[in-house]
């Protein structure tokens, strides 16, 4: 059973100053993208280890052969402007359609595209995905203020408004148990939904000025997000509502954006707010950063990437017109 909110000056008693950087640095590999100016972002791997990615401003799904370097392209419906997408077991990607209020569901055996519509108007940009247990996909949506749920077998699609004006639901991870926890970006606060009830229970953090962009989760539950704003990492304690934060390398300036959690429940992170970007890992075990990179191509900015397990590496997609890969250490 979740506890109530602890105040906030509770939580602000648990935030820590910056940790002290190691010297490490990490593989970066990129494969520069054919399509000029159409923002890839947001790769995913499929069980054949190839790395699928959408073309924010052109309006296509590719996909990576990382082995040949071969790119393969799917065109979408004019306005499209895919944000992100993941892919299910058998090989299907469904992909946000941001500019146009829908869901869509690739199946490249065919090139079909199906368009799943938002149940309101309202929800007019479907912004991240992420697969449930049951390979059913929570979401998004930023500018029209709702968390939703998809369910891939039937299609139907429920949204919850988030009460919270302007909220900018981002961010969404959701953890063993089927529930989804989500970024408020518009605010202060974190958010979580009951997966049985759509109950919504915003999660307000002690600083006024914290706007957290990306969230994630280690093995041991606890949930970890990047404030862009002020430039924390932070962890929120779902058992005990604690939040324990730490500066950013770059500080109030470093503007983290993309993040994920490797095998060793480490932290990685992506300093925007220099150039070029810089991927910065985080020892939850030791507090210390450590691995310190910059991307070859600049980056422009890194706004979203996965961890792959089984090959170890991180997949990120950047401004500059890349499809990137880092080895894990």
């Amino acid at each position: 059973m979740m506890r109530r909110t602890v105040p906030a000056f509770a939580l602000l008693l648990t935030a820590a100053v910056a940790a002290p950087t190691v010297a490490q640095s990490v593989d970066i590999r990129e494969w520069p993208v054919p399509w000029e100016d159409s923002r890839p972002r947001d790769p995913y791997v499929d069980g054949n280890g190839q790395v699928w990615f959408v073309g924010q401003r052109g309006n296509y799904v590719a996909v990576l052969n990382p082995e040949s370097g071969d790119f393969r392209r799917y065109e979408l419906s004019e306005r499209a402007l895919p944000h992100n997408l993941i892919v299910d077991d058998d090989g299907i990607v469904w992909y946000a359609g941001n500019g146009n209020a829908h869901i869509g569901r690739l199946d490249p055996a065919t090139g079909e595209v199906e368009e799943i519509r938002m149940p309101d108007e309202a929800a007019r940009d479907p912004h991240t995905l992420t697969f449930d247990g049951n390979g059913d996909i929570w979401f998004t949506v930023q500018g029209g203020n709702f968390v939703g749920k998809l369910d891939t077998d039937s299609h139907d699609v429920r949204v919850i408004a988030v009460p919270s004006r302007r909220s900018r639901p981002y961010g969404i991870i959701v953890d063993d148990s089927g529930r989804p926890w989500l970024n408020l970006f518009g605010t202060n606060k974190l958010a979580t939904v009951d997966p049985q009830t759509f109950q919504l229970r915003e999660i307000p953090l002690a600083r006024e000025g914290a706007r957290t962009r990306r969230i994630d989760m280690t093995s041991d539950g606890a949930v970890w997000y990047v404030d862009y704003a002020e430039g924390f990492l932070g962890r929120f304690d779902p058992a005990t509502e604690q939040v324990k934060e730490w500066a950013m390398p770059s500080g109030a300036e470093s503007r983290p954006y993309a993040m994920a959690v490797d095998a060793r429940d480490r932290i990685w992170i992506v300093e925007s707010g220099v150039q070029p970007n810089r991927f910065v890992g985080f020892d939850p075990a030791t507090e210390t950063f450590f691995g310190t990179t910059d991307v070859p191509s600049g980056g422009g900015t890194v706004r979203h990437m996965m961890y792959h397990q089984p090959s170890n590496t991180i997949w990120f997609g950047a401004d500059t017109g890349t499809i990137g890969r880092i080895v894990v250490p």
